[in-house]
């Protein structure tokens, strides 16, 4: 990869940022050195990494666990419509290698949880929320926190959101947050929708604080909410709670579960999430003439969907699936079980 400093075409590309005395070619040399990662790739997710990429960030992996849907594109800016039905990490990153050619992006598509986000995470100089659910937040929280990694927690719904810069000496989200909500009193875009500018405005913040950490600037612990249709900005003054149990105490509680299969509703979706407790790769093709004579199959090299009786199964190659048409954790199991495998 080129270093900023490198090229007319290089310095070209970055000009109008160099010149920025926030900036400068320094900075730009460190911006092009750093390595990010970016957890989850929907309406946060998708601009942080467009901006980034922009930026210049050398090294920004990009992982997912979901395919684009075609309700996506209302606010998900990485993705055309010829992208629904593939990974988003797949089609993000073939977008920003369009955008960008001079810095590396890395694809991953997996569901990031307590038995894979130490290994994901390493190397990182950042590591970015992008996601949809407090559980994942709570996770990358233990493991950034162990390993001495800022991170960015941030979130949108409906007009509003919030950024949070999280710093190795605290304090953590769970300084904010002590105890995780309770399933279902949280809204999601789905129960609650999102106007589309709201995620572009939070993300700008998310992306802003991200290039002040890359380039070494002091992170403050301020959690910012923002709310596009009311015209409104708050600034919250986060304090490190005494006897935190994960920045203070160091128990690490959302990586200590044990490594067993995985089965999640998708708040908001009516569907459920499997993922095996020894993922492995599985293939997607021979899966497909097995299923062929019992309902509907489309397969591309990333993803199989198979619908039967009024369910929707779509199945990954590491044998991770979603199931559409319900909300009970049984009953999708029982379906991977029929259709998929023990």
């Amino acid at each position: 990869m080129a270093s900023a400093r490198e090229g007319d075409g290089m310095w070209e590309r970055y000009s109008r940022q160099v010149i920025l005395p926030q900036i400068g070619s320094d900075g730009q040399e460190k911006l092009s050195e750093s390595r990010v990662v970016i957890i989850g790739c929907g309406a946060l997710g998708s601009v942080v990494a467009n901006t980034l990429a922009r930026a210049g960030v050398g090294r920004i992996v990009i992982i997912d666990r979901d395919f684009v849907e075609l309700n996506n594109l209302q606010r998900q800016v990485l993705f055309t419509e010829t992208d629904v039905g593939r990974p988003k990490a797949i089609a993000a990153c073939e977008q920003l290698e369009r955008i960008n050619s001079a810095i590396e992006v890395e694809p991953v598509v997996k569901d990031v949880n307590q038995t894979n986000i130490e290994s994901m995470i390493q190397g990182a100089d950042l590591v970015l929320d992008g996601t949809d659910n407090f559980h994942t937040r709570l996770v990358m929280n233990d493991a950034c926190v162990k390993h001495g990694i800022p991170w960015i927690y941030a979130a949108a719904i409906g007009t509003s959101g919030l950024v949070m810069p999280i710093l190795p000496d605290g304090p953590c989200l769970r300084c904010l947050f002590p105890n995780p909500p309770p399933a279902g009193t949280l809204p999601t875009c789905d129960t609650a929708g999102v106007l589309s500018t709201a995620p572009l405005i939070v993300a700008g913040w998310e992306s802003t604080e991200a290039i002040k950490l890359l380039l070494g600037k002091p992170g403050e612990p301020r959690l910012v909410t923002i709310d596009v249709w009311d015209r409104t900005l708050s600034t919250l003054e986060v304090e490190k709670a005494a006897g935190c149990v994960c920045c203070g105490k160091r128990k690490f509680e959302f990586l200590s579960a044990e490594k067993e299969e995985i089965i999640s509703t998708l708040c908001g979706r009516n569907a459920v999430q499997i993922t095996p407790a020894t993922p492995g790769q599985i293939s997607l093709s021979r899966l497909a003439a097995v299923l062929a004579p019992l309902g509907d199959v489309e397969q591309n090299e990333y993803i199989l969907v198979f619908r039967t009786q009024g369910y929707e199964i779509s199945v990954f190659g590491d044998g991770r699936a979603i199931i559409k048409g319900t909300d009970d954790p049984k009953l999708a199991r029982s379906l991977y079980a029929r259709y998929i495998g023990v």
